[in-house]
C-alpha cells in the first residue's frame, strides 16, 4: 500500500538528473571518455601536474631552498588553513559539486609554487606563507572532491586498483618534478650548496597550470555511471544547513570510523622526518634530488602492488583488509627501524656544524641509505593506499564518501601542521623520528577494532545512508526496520528471475558488469532489483 506521509520537505536526488525511474536501471558505460576508468585517468593526471609538482618541490626538502624554516612556516600556514576547509570539504563539494570543487582547489599551486620564485628573487618570507593559507584552502576542496570521484566512481570489486592508478599516475607527476632539479645539479660540484634555480619554479607553475585547465574537460559526475551500471554520484537539493549536518551525522550514525582519526593523523606526519630531518640534512643537493626521484617512483611500485592485493578476488575482502593491516604493521616497523638507526648517527647540532660533510651519490654509505629512503617511499604510498580502500570499504554513498574523506584530510592535514611547525621550532631529530614511529604503530593498533567491526565482505544498504538519501539517490526513512519494509514492499510484483549463482558470483555478484553491493540488504542477503 503506498505511503500517504508528505516528503515534500525531504532530502531528494537534483531533479531530472536522479528521480526518474530511467536512472535506477543499469546502464553499462562504453568505453571512452565517460567510462569511470578513463574519467579517474583524467582526474589522476590533473593531481600528477598540481599536486604532484607540489610533492616534487617539498620532497627536494625546504621547497628547494637551504633553510627549510620558510618552507616549514609556509606549511604550517597551508596545512592549518587545509584542515580547517577539508572538514567542511565534504559539504561544500557535496553542494558545489566535485567538478567544480576540483577547478577550484587546482587554482592554488602555481600561486604557492610561484610565492618560492619570488622568494628566490626577494626572499619575501610573508608571500611564502600567505600563498600557503591560500593553497591550504584550493587542496581542501581538490582532495576531497578527489577522493569522492576516486572512490564513488569504482565498485566494490574495483577499489584497490582504481586508488593504485590513481596513485601511480599522481606520483608520475612528483616523479618528472624531481627529475628536473636532478637533471640541472647532477654534473654539478657535490658540495656546492645552493637554491634550486628560478627556471624549476618557473617550469613547475606552467605544468600546475595546465593541470587547472585540465578540470574543464572532466565529464559531468552527475551523468557518470560505475563500470557495473549503477549510478556513481548523486547530486541532490540540500540546504547548507543540512550539509554540515551530515558532515557531523556521519560520525554519528557510524561512530567506529572515530578509531582511524589517529591513522589519519600520522599520514602526512611522517613528511617532516623525511624531507627535511632526513633527506635535507644528511645530503648534499644533487644527491637530494636523486632520493627525490626514488622516493615518488618508489610509491608507484608500492601502491601498484598493494592496489593488486586489496582487489584479490581469491580472498574475502574482510580477509583482505586483515592482511593488507599485518603487511602494513611489518612494513612499517622495519622501515622505522632501519630509520632509527641510522638516525643514531646524527643529530641538530651535527648538521649544523660547518665541519659536517653531507652525503654524496659516490659515497660508500649512500647506498643504503638510498634504499632505506626507498622503503619509506613504499610504506608511505601503502599507508595511504589502505585509507582511501578502508573508507570506500565502509560505503559506496558518494555524499557520505565526500564527508569521510573530508574528515581523513583534515585531521591528516592538522597533524601535519603540527608536525611543519615543531620542525619549524628545531625539535630535536630523535624526538620527531620518535613521534612518527609511535604515531603510526599506535594509528594501526587503534585501527584494527574499526576493521574487525565495521569491514564486511560487502556494504549494505541499511549502513549506506547520509541525510536520508541511499547510494542511488533514493530517500529512505531513518529506521533500519521502515528501510526494510520499503525495500521488501519494492521486491512485491515483480517478475523477476536471478539466475543461480555459484560460489564466486555470490562474493562478487555477476562479476564487474552487475556488481551491486550498494544494492544488497543484511536481512536478504540478496541484490535489490532495480526501481
Amino acid at each position: 500500500m503506498p505511503s500517504t506521509e508528505d516528503h515534500s520537505h525531504e532530502p531528494h536526488a537534483e531533479k531530472g538528473a536522479h528521480t526518474t525511474a530511467s536512472d535506477d536501471e543499469l546502464v553499462i558505460p562504453k568505453g571512452g571518455y565517460k567510462h569511470p576508468l578513463f574519467q579517474v585517468f583524467l582526474l589522476s593526471f590533473i593531481c600528477f601536474t598540481c599536486p604532484g609538482m607540489f610533492n616534487a618541490l617539498s620532497g627536494l626538502g625546504g621547497g628547494g631552498q637551504l633553510d627549510a624554516t620558510t618552507q616549514d612556516n609556509g606549511s604550517v600556514a597551508l596545512y592549518s588553513s587545509f584542515a580547517a576547509m577539508a572538514f567542511f570539504g565534504g559539504s561544500i563539494v557535496n553542494k558545489l559539486g566535485p567538478r567544480l570543487s576540483l577547478t577550484i582547489g587546482s587554482s592554488g599551486y602555481a600561486l604557492y609554487i610561484g610565492s618560492f620564485l619570488s622568494y628566490n628573487i626577494n626572499h619575501n618570507h610573508g608571500f611564502v606563507i600567505g600563498a600557503g593559507a591560500i593553497l591550504g584552502l584550493c587542496a581542501g576542496m581538490l582532495w576531497t572532491a578527489q577522493g569522492v570521484l576516486m572512490l564513488a566512481y569504482s565498485t566494490e570489486a574495483t577499489k584497490g586498483r582504481y586508488i593504485a592508478m590513481f596513485w601511480m599516475i599522481f606520483n608520475t607527476g612528483a616523479v618528472i618534478g624531481s627529475a628536473v632539479p636532478l637533471a640541472q645539479t647532477f654534473h654539478a660540484a657535490g658540495t656546492e650548496e645552493k637554491p634550486v634555480s628560478n627556471g624549476v619554479y618557473i617550469g613547475f607553475i606552467v605544468i600546475t597550470a595546465a593541470g587547472f585547465l585540465s578540470t574543464l574537460v572532466l565529464a559531468d559526475p552527475s551523468t557518470m555511471r560505475r563500470a557495473d551500471g549503477s549510478r556513481a554520484v548523486v547530486v541532490a537539493q540540500l540546504s547548507w544547513i543540512d550539509e554540515f549536518r551530515g558532515a557531523f551525522l556521519g560520525l554519528v550514525y557510524d561512530p567506529l570510523i572515530l578509531l582511524l582519526l589517529p591513522y589519519f593523523w600520522a599520514s602526512n606526519w611522517f613528511y617532516t622526518w623525511q624531507f627535511n630531518d632526513f633527506n635535507l640534512a644528511l645530503f648534499n643537493p644533487r644527491t637530494r634530488s636523486l632520493n627525490n626521484l626514488l622516493y615518488w617512483l618508489s610509491q608507484i611500485l608500492g601502491a601498484g602492488l598493494f592496489g593488486i592485493f586489496l582487489d584479490s578476488s581469491r580472498l574475502t575482502r574482510k580477509s583482505r583488509a586483515y592482511g593488507g593491516w599485518i603487511v602494513l604493521f611489518a612494513m612499517i616497523m622495519a622501515t622505522w627501524g632501519g630509520n632509527y638507526v641510522v638516525q643514531q648517527t646524527y643529530d641538530r647540532a651535527t648538521v649544523e656544524d660547518n665541519t659536517f660533510r653531507k652525503t654524496d651519490i659516490r659515497d660508500r654509505e649512500y647506498a643504503g641509505r638510498a634504499i632505506l629512503y626507498i622503503w619509506n617511499g613504499i610504506s608511505d604510498s601503502c599507508w595511504q593506499t589502505y585509507a582511501y580502500w578502508m573508507i570506500g570499504a565502509v560505503s559506496n554513498n558518494s555524499r557520505k564518501l565526500s564527508v569521510l574523506v573530508g574528515i581523513y584530510k583534515g585531521v591528516q592535514s592538522a597533524g601535519a601542521a603540527v608536525g611543519w611547525r615543531l620542525d619549524a621550532e628545531k625539535t630535536s631529530y630523535i624526538a620527531m623520528l620518535a613521534s612518527t614511529w609511535g604515531l603510526l604503530a599506535g594509528g594501526l593498533l587503534l585501527a584494527l577494532p574499526m576493521i574487525i567491526l565495521r569491514v564486511e565482505d560487502h556494504t549494505w544498504f541499511e549502513d549506506d545512508v547520509l541525510t536520508g538519501l541511499d547510494a542511488a539517490g533514493h530517500r529512505v526513512e531513518d529506521s533500519h526496520e521502515n528501510r526494510g519494509i520499503r525495500l521488501a514492499d519494492s521486491h512485491r510484483g515483480r517478475d523477476r528471475e536471478y539466475p543461480q549463482q555459484d560460489a564466486t558470483q555470490q562474493q562478487y555478484p555477476y562479476r564487474e558488469r552487475h556488481h551491486i553491493p550498494l544494492q544488497r540488504t543484511k536481512d536478504s542477503k540478496s541484490p535489490r532489483p532495480p526501481d
